[in-house]
């Protein structure tokens, strides 16, 4: 299920980005990001519709994933 973003608070909404980032251990290449740096890339692509919040009842788990995955899946949960 997606979970629309003004559902969440502003507070909330950051520690799951958070979390995300630092879960996932992304490489950004040779350039060394700042973990506030990585989190507002990750709000900017929820912000601008790239990215969804995702509620997996299975799981009972919140996830970041790019919104063509979970579109491209047909359904919004696992």
């Amino acid at each position: 299920m997606i979970i629309p973003l003004d559902a969440i608070e502003k507070d909330t909404l950051y520690s799951i980005a958070e979390a995300f980032v630092l879960r996932e251990g992304t490489d950004y290449g040779e350039q060394e990001i700042s973990l506030t740096d990585k989190v507002e890339q990750i709000l900017s692509a929820l912000h601008s519709g790239d990215a969804v919040l995702v509620y997996s009842e299975l799981h009972e788990s919140v996830d970041i994933r790019p919104k063509e995955d979970v579109l491209a899946n047909g359904n919004d949960e696992e």
